[in-house]
């Protein structure tokens, strides 16, 4: 696979890198060009046998580096958080939508990998929720072969940004799933307990290699590894 990750930085897309280049896979690292720490990330990223790109978003420029790399992988792992005062509709979908726009003008268009969140999918559930409902909705009415991913809570040590409370929500929602086990509902319960960086990499890669047609929906139950 010859993929090309979105997001690359995030607590994610690090570690999809790092699988990626560990599986001898070619990795392009994407950094924004204004990035503070641009040189840091390069560094780090070519520690792990990847190679760094710093394209601005832009359709055209995207185009053309797909092409020239020929990825035939993108993953889209991109989201700002409320406490960076981010904007959900600009980063999260709109972002991400000149990635798909750039994706659909390939003469061979990659599989599309979308990091989306559990409880997209259906409209008027929030700000955050609406960019990727809306971003769900255009990738399956593209005609790529993609994936969209809607794990629940995303935990594990290494984040920049300690989020204390997702991080507390996430173990008390595990607690509080466990007793549907007990009455036959254990798909039910895999399907919302937390999942972790590593785990949630190690389960994009692998929904990214199956081969299919259109766009497959996961949640954190077929991302999970198994074992």
């Amino acid at each position: 696979m010859n993929a090309f990750v979105l997001g690359a930085t995030g607590y994610v897309g690090r570690a999809v890198v790092e699988q990626l280049a560990a599986a001898g896979d070619g990795v392009v690292a994407h950094v924004r060009p204004d990035s503070p720490r641009l040189q840091q990330w390069q560094e780090r990223f070519e520690g792990f046998g990847a190679t760094t790109d710093a394209s601005p978003f832009d359709r055209d420029v995207l185009r053309d580096r797909f092409a020239a790399l020929q990825i035939d992988a993108v993953f889209a792992l991109l989201g700002t958080t409320r406490e960076r005062g981010g904007d959900y509709m600009a980063v999260d979908y709109g972002l991400t939508r000149v990635a798909l726009d750039a994706a659909l003008e390939q003469e061979r268009p990659p599989r599309f990998i979308y990091l989306s969140s559990l409880g997209a999918g259906s409209p008027g559930r929030g700000a955050y929720l609406e960019a990727r409902t809306r971003f769900e909705a255009d990738l399956l009415a593209s005609g790529l072969n993609g994936v969209i991913a809607r794990p629940s809570f995303i935990t594990g040590p290494g984040r920049d940004q300690v989020r204390v409370g997702e991080r507390i929500a996430g173990a008390v929602t595990d607690v509080g799933l466990a007793p549907l086990a007990w009455i036959g509902l254990g798909g039910r319960r895999d399907r919302l307990r937390s999942i972790d960086n590593q785990q949630l990499a190690a389960g994009l890669i692998a929904v990214a290699r199956q081969p299919g047609d259109g766009v497959s929906i996961h949640y954190a139950d077929t991302l999970r590894p198994k074992g």
